[in-house]
């Protein structure tokens, strides 16, 4: 069973074809890094122009590259959300154009529980786990029932992992992405140089929610006051500590969140997960079992939305043409989706 699998929620253009939900023949990235580079920051507008110029031709080498024929597909699977709408809606309606004229069901794909299925393509994982989706976007602890189906124990109640990275980054002009960017400067600093701010949010529905807005202000506008006085204020001191801080809060609430329900494997997603300071960490705790997917399938690319999208196929669970993008997360506390 051969999946067409596309995803452009953001900034990469993605076309993937994947065999039985596991066996990935084509995977094709496009990635427009350096079109938002100037801005730190992914600019919405020309997100949505590029892909509009990449879809058709990222979409004809995943199927050169699988050595498939469009005809010998059995479905094609986009995601339709979460995401910016614009970019949604150019790999939407290029995947229903296309299902239309060859007469393949459609699936519409969730982009979050696609990050959450993306190690699944490397490895046999059962079922329930505690899932730790972190990305630019999301920042979410939860239950993993199914591929189709989590329970949300926390999540983010202002900015995502991802962005707080991003936003730092930014204002220091380490670079973009920023996580990627303070990853690679914090292996050279300090990270006990400064000793930011981790939020206490341990209360009632709260116990797993993670915040990062007063991380960055701390970051930004008030490092002087976290400062150890003996080490250099260096952009490597500052990244390593800020790193810390981040991905300690994010790991304290998956361990919490993992001794109270019992469950003993983790599984990470999303491009957060690609950060070595958090594969460090997580591998670091003893009696857990802790799954990253590979660095390729951390970052948004279309061969999570193939593998998920068969999963729902052979559910029976398609999408009509009537599909619309949706750019954000559904209102969510305790169930998802």
């Amino acid at each position: 069973m051969k999946i067409l699998g596309i995803e452009s929620s953001c900034d990469e253009c993605a076309a993937s074809v994947v065999e039985d939900g596991r066996r990935i023949l084509s995977n094709i990235v496009l990635s427009q890094v350096d079109f938002h580079k100037p801005w730190y920051g992914v600019v919405p507008e020309i997100a949505s122009r590029k892909h509009i110029e990449w879809i058709r031709p990222v979409v004809q080498d995943a199927l050169a590259e699988a050595g498939v024929s469009a005809k010998e597909l059995d479905a094609i699977a986009v995601t339709f959300r979460p995401g910016l709408i614009g970019s949604l809606l150019v790999g939407l309606s290029f995947a229903k154009g296309l299902a239309w004229a060859l007469g393949k069901p459609l699936v519409g794909v969730d982009h979050i529980l696609a990050h959450l299925y993306a190690p699944h393509l490397e490895q046999e994982i059962s079922y329930p786990y505690l899932g730790v989706l972190v990305s630019g976007g999301h920042t979410i602890i939860a239950r993993v029932e199914r591929s189709d189906s989590i329970e949300v124990l926390g999540t983010t109640i202002d900015d995502a992992c991802g962005e707080a990275f991003d936003k730092v980054a930014k204002f220091y002009e380490i670079g973009f992405p920023g996580g990627v960017a303070i990853d690679k400067l914090a292996r050279t600093g300090d990270s006990r140089a400064f000793q930011f701010p981790k939020p206490s949010l341990h209360k009632g529905d709260a116990l797993y929610d993670v915040s990062y807005s007063g991380l960055k202000t701390a970051v930004i506008h008030q490092s002087a006051q976290f400062w150890d006085g003996k080490s250099e204020k260096s952009l490597p001191n500052i990244a390593a500590s800020f790193q810390r801080a981040a991905i300690d809060i994010l790991v304290d609430r998956a361990l919490a969140a993992a001794r109270d329900t019992g469950l003993r494997t983790i599984v990470a997603g999303g491009g957060v997960a690609a950060n070595s300071y958090l594969r460090e960490r997580m591998a670091a705790e003893k009696g857990l079992k802790v799954i990253f997917p590979s660095l390729k399938l951390c970052t948004d690319n279309a061969a999570m939305v193939a593998g998920i999208g068969y999963h729902a196929f052979m559910a029976g669970k398609l999408s009509s043409f009537s599909l619309n993008a949706e750019a954000r997360v559904p209102m969510f506390k305790r169930a998802y989706p």
